[in-house]
């Protein structure tokens, strides 16, 4: 049985739980009257419901975990899987051959010797889901009668209830927090190991990037981990040239749309512009290398460039600043539209202009919002892949020329996990290196944001 139908088992008898306490409930209160009731019948229901569904889900979702390695353990144990090799990939092959016959994804096995491990795949399978169906009943069942029988004219249902959702929320809120620690720990775990294996000196501060996944994995040439043309490129790209496309539009295009657009121009204008948000980055990434990198080449060609890149850094940067506009502009229009109408009143009254209310009174007033949207940018900028690969290319140039060819930290990252070597070798932990290089980079930007939001936040509240 799926854990799908699992989990509309658990559901269904929630369900059933919940209507019987709201019964008994109901019989308390016209019994007892009104008054005598600690909660509402409905609070009574919920926390039968809650003591069903809660453990009986947790089970589900470990039983899920641990089922499948209990049913090929119950395979290997079998007979027919006297003949299997002990281990490796033929091993696994054979098994995932056989699973799939034995659950329906598949019609017949290209194995033949796997052909004998379909039905103890499936007499298993059957098994095991029998047991997690019981399992999952009796943990319902336990949870349901042990509630059912706590419940009396007195009982505080509401606050037990309260309490629980609280918990559930508080659980959902540590979600986020945990994913971080656990992406933090195993960058960190992994940047060690690389710098047990290449100093951190000639990491960060070496000018030439050649990893060379064809070397030993004990040997490897400090000389050929030197990040610094990485960073450079995720900087001049990401933070350099897409900012300086991104910053002007974006807050123009917010100024106009929030004190110059009409009602009926901002309806239309708005939305449009936040689209490009939502077009994936594969699509902008076909558009900086087949129309905009062509462009930029000819027109630098035009002008007496030697030898420019069909693969540039500027192609990558200006569709990528384009990319983040809405990124600026949603921020600074939210901003700029939450100042206090009596701000711009008092200095319109003041003999101001409408363009010096937006320079010296609802810029000021609203660089918090600003500042955050650019951080916001610049972060999803310097993360950014797609569009680096197929307009800059893959090449670790340190050039302040944007017409070469560059690259970045994330497309490096891609390529080294991705590589041919394996996951103990010195080319793949150099992934987790530059990851926790540009966490931390991402950490101090969003720090900076912070302090810039608080000192300008203190000034005009």
């Amino acid at each position: 049985m799926s854990v799908t139908l699992l989990l509309l088992l658990v559901l269904g008898f929630g369900l059933a739980g919940w209507l019987a306490a709201r019964a008994r409930a109901w019989s308390f209160q016209r019994r007892e009257g009104v008054r005598a009731m600690k909660a509402l019948p409905t609070y009574h229901a919920w926390y039968v419901a809650l003591w069903i569904v809660i453990p009986a889900i947790v089970f589900v979702v470990a039983w899920s975990t641990i089922a499948p390695q209990l049913v090929v353990q119950h395979v290997l144990a079998s007979p027919a899987a006297a003949s299997l090799p002990e281990s490796g990939f033929l091993r696994d092959s054979m098994l995932a051959e056989a699973r799939a016959v034995a659950t329906g994804a598949a019609s017949a096995v290209h194995n033949q010797d796997a052909a004998d491990l379909v039905e103890p795949f499936r007499e298993a399978i059957r098994r095991y889901a029998l047991i997690g169906i019981a399992l999952t009943m009796l943990i319902g069942f336990i949870g349901g009668a042990w509630s059912f029988l706590r419940l009396r004219p007195d009982f505080t249902a509401r606050t037990r209830v309260e309490r629980t959702v609280m918990t559930l929320l508080l659980l959902a809120s540590l979600v986020a927090i945990l994913t971080t620690f656990g992406i933090v720990v195993s960058l960190v775990f992994e940047t060690i190991r690389f710098f047990g294996m290449v100093s951190p000196i000639d990491f960060l501060f070496g000018t030439h990037w050649g990893p060379n996944p064809m070397s030993g994995a004990d040997n490897p040439d400090p000389t050929r981990y030197g990040a610094i043309p990485l960073f450079w490129g995720t900087i001049f790209i990401g933070a350099i040239i897409a900012m300086i496309v991104a910053i002007p539009l974006g807050l123009m295009s917010a100024i106009y749309l929030t004190q110059y657009a009409r009602p009926a121009v901002r309806s239309w204008i708005k939305p449009a512009l936040e689209i490009l948000a939502g077009v994936p980055t594969v699509v902008y990434g076909y558009f900086a290398a087949l129309t905009i990198a062509p462009a930029i080449r000819d027109i630098a060609i035009s002008l007496g460039a030697s030898n420019p890149s069909s693969e540039s850094a500027l192609a990558a940067g200006l569709v990528m600043g384009v990319m983040i506009i809405p990124f600026v502009s949603s921020m600074a229009d939210d901003s700029i539209a939450a100042v206090p109408q009596a701000m711009r009143d008092g200095s319109l009254a003041m003999g101001a202009t409408t363009s010096e209310t937006i320079r010296r009174v609802l810029v000021p007033a609203a660089l918090p919002g600003i500042v955050a949207g650019i951080m916001l940018a610049i972060s999803r900028a310097i993360g950014e892949t797609m569009i680096v690969v197929m307009a800059a290319s893959t090449a670790a140039n340190l050039s302040a020329n944007p017409l070469e060819s560059m690259t970045t930290v994330t497309v490096q990252i891609v390529a080294m996990l991705t590589g041919e070597a394996s996951t103990e070798h010195h080319t793949t932990l150099s992934a987790f290196a530059l990851g926790f290089v540009l966490f931390m980079v991402t950490l101090a930007l969003n720090f900076i944001a912070l302090r810039v939001v608080k000192r300008f936040r203190e000034a005009y509240e």
